[in-house]
């Protein structure tokens, strides 16, 4: 009877446990962190360029010799692409949809969590893509096609496979939980956080293969600073957990506590970084620097604790602006190594 006692004990545990996919163990036979670099140029802007050349800059300007010092193997450099079938398709944010389909499909059709993402982005646009990519992840979660190749949209596209619950880390001085009737701006950049949460525009986050929509438990935010005051309220009503930029700077007990109980709700976590989140002084010429920003040096530190944790797979940096100095270019890979150092921690 005891013994019986035991095995359902075991059998609730993990029934109650998140459906998880094998652990993130990203080290080569040699010792070496095995890193893809994806690149998404697209922009989701209604005035600027389609494409940008903000992941370019971050992946040429040293970024190999980079990981090269941090013991790292660059196991593929893969770009987005717009499928040729689309090339005809109008809407910029339609277009950025189907981009962000692309970078989903590539991620888990590519990786089966075999190797560290880190993605070079053009800016927020990229995060429903990433986010599409995480959640299908692994064995058996390749969306459904139809007769004609096409992917089948909605929940029933997975069959029997179940997607995993992705965390969000997002790192910006802007909170993008906009939604159309809240936004004083008008810009999609400024949504899509409240897109991945299933908050607007559901038709483009399902087109890129976000289904379902993260919950808001799911998503915790750091160093934002730059709200407007109905966007305030709507993260304020809703789930959302917050680092303040001195949590950040001091490594606070918060940071543990949030990314332990991020890691008992989900089963995958995804950190995107945009490079905004950095005060004036490290991004020289960019006009929508916000002041009292963290430092490179302190975010470094700040993501080297976050990806100690063995379900943060992948790492975004986003909006990396043309500026001479390199400054900005620099602080980027500043993070990248905080994070390549948390990763290597887990093996210590």
């Amino acid at each position: 009877m005891k013994k019986y006692c035991i095995y359902i004990t075991l059998i609730l545990i993990l029934m109650i446990l998140p459906l998880s996919i094998s652990a993130q163990n990203y080290f080569s036979a040699s010792g070496k962190v095995k890193v893809w670099i994806v690149k998404d140029p697209y922009t989701d802007s209604r005035t600027g360029p389609e494409v940008v050349k903000g992941p370019d800059r971050l992946e040429e300007g040293g970024l190999t010799e980079v990981l090269s010092r941090l013991d790292c193997e660059i196991v593929e450099i893969s770009q987005v692409k717009m499928p040729k079938e689309s090339e005809r398709e109008y809407g910029e944010w339609n277009r950025a949809s189907i981009t962000n389909r692309t970078l989903g499909k590539m991620i888990y059709a590519h990786d089966k969590d075999e190797y560290f993402i880190i993605g070079l982005l053009s800016g927020s646009k990229s995060l429903v893509g990433m986010l599409a990519g995480l959640q299908h992840l692994g064995p058996g979660r390749s969306p459904l096609q139809d007769s004609r190749g096409r992917d089948i949209t909605g929940l029933v596209r997975l069959g029997k496979g179940k997607p995993l619950k992705v965390g969000l880390v997002w790192v910006d001085a802007q909170a993008s939980f906009n939604t159309p009737d809240l936004t004083l701006e008008g810009d999609m950049g400024g949504m899509n956080v409240a897109v991945a949460a299933g908050l607007c525009n559901e038709n483009l986050r399902l087109q890129a293969g976000l289904d379902p929509p993260l919950s808001t438990k799911y998503i915790i935010m750091a160093g934002v600073r730059d709200t407007n005051p109905y966007e305030q309220l709507h993260v304020d009503n809703s789930f959302i957990e917050t680092f303040s930029v001195e949590d950040i700077r001091n490594l606070s007990d918060r940071v543990h506590d949030q990314m332990k109980r991020l890691c008992g709700l989900t089963d995958i976590i995804y950190i995107h970084v945009d490079l905004s989140v950095l005060g004036p002084k490290e991004l020289p010429g960019y006009p929508q620097a916000v002041p009292e920003g963290p430092s490179s040096q302190e975010l470094s530190a700040f993501l080297k604790v976050i990806f100690t944790y063995p379900k943060a797979a992948a790492l975004g940096i986003a909006s990396m602006p043309d500026e001479p100095q390199k400054i900005s270019l620099q602080a980027a890979y500043r993070m990248i190594s905080g994070a390549i150092q948390g990763v290597k921690a887990r093996g210590e």
